[in-house]
């Protein structure tokens, strides 16, 4: 069964209603009465979406993009495509953001529960538990959620609305999930937090508005998450968690972030928003990423290491920014010969 998502969205508007709220204006030609039903990444969107054009970086996804309509700066609205209705303004980032918010009021907020009362039980009778899932005191399951057979719960875990649960896994004391598919085996320890607002936010003079998250957190089989680690869910695409990889404690994996099957990211690692790490990577202890990078499959990145660009397959690299790894090592014994060479002249390199 197809999940139904955790936002109901408004709509579907009207162009004229999409420019209003985003302070656009509409390209000459552009029916005003045109309708837009989501909001979609340009890789992702259809005749009926509106999407977001501001960075020459993408603009091969911009021509193969089949979206119904676009944000775009006046200045870049010549490379959409003659099917996409241009929206044009100053700031499309910002102008996504709001056309976020129109169609999705609630996205503001995570959320535990869709309908919460006083006197609610800490198990929703809309909950869907499988035998054997045991629910320990303390712990909230929120409406619609579910949970698959011989998975615990521990105490003052916090399941929100919809989530949805596999087989014989384990939630931790006080973790909270929410905005999540997790798949079997999973464990998941204390403290963990996963699938609150990815951090997004349209930057201005005027001053920063908050892009709502409207992605998800997947978590497939076999995965294990270290105590108070925090994953954020996607702004549009989901954040990913490949089978079989294991994060240590006290880790922050971004929002769009997508890490492969049987990875291994140490603790205090830090991954920033729309990084792809593929199959096996490793990850060191301290080390982290710029966004938008790519680490390829069974690369290896030094305990606090910071690549700030893409890394090859099967590459070991370490240092800020990070380089191929036998490089550096020959940077820090030169490094360490003129320390050495230094002290032998009285202090004086």
């Amino acid at each position: 069964m197809e999940h139904p998502g955790f936002f109901e969205r408004a709509g579907p508007f009207s162009l004229a209603e999409i420019a209003k709220a985003t302070g656009a204006d509409l390209a000459p030609g552009v029916s005003a009465h045109t309708m837009i039903e989501d909001v979609r990444a340009l890789t992702d969107a259809g005749p009926r979406d509106i999407s977001f054009f501001n960075n020459r970086k993408y603009a091969d996804r911009l021509k193969g993009t089949g979206a119904g309509a676009c944000l775009v700066l006046p200045a870049l609205a010549d490379r959409v495509p003659e099917t996409t209705a241009k929206l044009l303004t100053a700031d499309p980032y910002r102008g996504f953001a709001q056309a976020l918010m129109l169609f999705y009021p609630a996205s503001r907020f995570s959320q535990v529960s869709a309908d919460a009362a006083p006197g609610d039980r800490p198990v929703h009778p809309t909950a869907e538990l499988e035998e054997g899932v045991i629910v320990e005191p303390g712990a909230v399951v929120g409406p619609e959620a579910r949970i698959g057979r011989g998975t615990r719960i521990a105490a003052g875990a916090v399941i929100g609305y919809r989530v949805c649960i596999g087989r014989d896994g384990y939630i931790g004391p006080s973790a909270s999930i929410l905005h999540a598919l997790i798949g079997d085996r999973v464990i998941i320890h204390g403290g963990v937090r996963i699938g609150q607002d990815g951090f997004g936010f349209a930057m201005g003079p005027s001053g920063h508005f908050k892009v709502p998250q409207i992605g998800r957190v997947v978590i497939q089989d076999d995965v294990e998450i270290g105590a108070n680690t925090t994953i954020d869910r996607g702004a549009l695409k989901d954040t990913l968690i490949g089978e079989g990889t294991k994060i240590d404690n006290l880790v922050q994996i971004g929002h769009n972030v997508v890490v492969g099957r049987h990875c291994v990211i140490v603790a205090h690692v830090g991954i920033s928003g729309s990084t792809e790490l593929g199959d096996f990577v490793v990850m060191g202890g301290q080390s982290g990423t710029v966004g938008h990078i790519k680490i390829g499959s069974g690369a290896q990145v030094a305990g606090a290491s910071h690549p700030a660009k893409d890394v090859p397959a099967g590459a070991k690299v370490g240092g800020t920014p990070a380089k191929p790894l036998t490089q550096w090592a020959r940077e820090l014994a030169l490094i360490s010969r003129l320390g050495r060479r230094g002290d032998k002249s009285g202090g004086e390199a």
